[in-house]
């Protein structure tokens, strides 16, 4: 009996030949399988990109040119336009190319701009190269600065000056009193062009006082050639040395000739502009200075034209500045 019993389990675990190849054949074509359906999968399976944001340079200190700042923009379409900044546009464009000035020129600045824009479109219609020096500090005196510069117009700086008879004399409250340091005068010509966008030149609001001053003036004369503006001497005093004192220091300069109208009428303001045609025929050219009241706009509107169709030339100031 014991022997049987060995011999059966002798037969029982005895492998078969066949069994032990073909289970193994069977785990490695399944393997193969697993192996080549994963390939597969991962061939047809689209890639994953993780979504980065493109890189804003927001914080970054902007470049700075001399006075100019210039903000860095990213090269992307997502990333808006970056507006203007007080430092731009406290840098002055370069005056367009100045105009051959022939016999009979004419530059007319318009004084004390500012107050309205109404004003400054009321005047750009009449489609002739006005120059507008605008007070610094009116409430409307940067968007006058902007609408005029946007439609090719030359813009001034109006700069308050002491006036003979000051404190009883009243004046702007961030005007230039003979009594202010030169720190202080440099530090008020800062504020106003920041006032200011886009002035390219200076005159001289008032001031029949502070003109006379030689000490004073060669103050801001030699701060208007360190900022590359020119000067008009608005000449309310026959004595002022600005003009004077500004040809000496090389300064890009010229002087009023004609004030247009200092009399609220039509008329009157028609008489000063022949005036003003006639120096301009004899001396070779000429600059009127006015104001932007509602008769002054009425008289150049109707005479200008009249004038120009007479031969007149009509220049921004720029042009007459030597």
């Amino acid at each position: 009996m014991a022997k049987r019993r060995d011999k059966t389990a002798n037969r029982r675990i005895k492998p078969s030949g066949k069994r032990p190849i073909l289970t193994l054949l069977l785990v490695v074509i399944v393997i193969a399988l697993a192996f080549f359906i994963l390939e597969t999968l991962k061939r047809s399976a689209p890639v994953k990109v993780m979504e980065q944001p493109v890189p804003v340079e927001r914080h970054k200190m902007p470049v700075r040119t001399g006075e100019t700042t210039i903000k860095k923009q990213p090269l992307t379409k997502a990333v808006k336009q970056q507006p203007l900044t007080k430092a731009v546009m406290l840098i002055p464009p370069k005056h367009m190319q100045k105009q051959e000035v022939r016999p009979g020129t004419v530059a007319i600045i318009v004084d004390d701009m500012g107050k309205s824009v109404q004003e400054v479109n009321e005047l750009m219609e009449i489609k002739l190269p006005l120059t507008f020096s605008i007070i610094p500090g009116l409430a409307k005196g940067k968007e006058v600065a902007q609408a005029a510069h946007a439609n090719g117009y030359l813009v001034m700086i109006h700069m308050p000056m002491e006036p003979q008879g000051y404190p009883k004399q009243s004046m702007e409250q961030n005007g230039l009193l003979l009594s202010q340091s030169e720190k202080e005068i440099e530090k008020r010509l800062s504020s106003y062009m920041l006032a200011v966008p886009y002035a390219t030149g200076a005159n001289n609001h008032m001031g029949s006082r502070f003109t006379e001053d030689r000490a004073k003036m060669g103050t801001v004369l030699s701060f208007l050639k360190g900022k590359g503006l020119f000067f008009i001497d608005s000449k309310t005093t026959p004595h002022s040395i600005g003009y004077s004192l500004a040809r000496e220091m090389g300064l890009e300069t010229a002087s009023r000739n004609v004030f247009i109208d200092n009399i609220q009428d039509v008329g009157a303001i028609k008489g000063q502009l022949e005036q003003l045609a006639a120096i301009a025929r004899h001396k070779g050219s000429a600059i009127g200075i006015c104001h932007p009241h509602k008769t002054t706009i009425l008289a150049l509107t109707s005479f200008l034209p009249e004038l120009r169709r007479s031969g007149i030339n009509f220049v921004y100031v720029a042009d007459l500045v030597r």
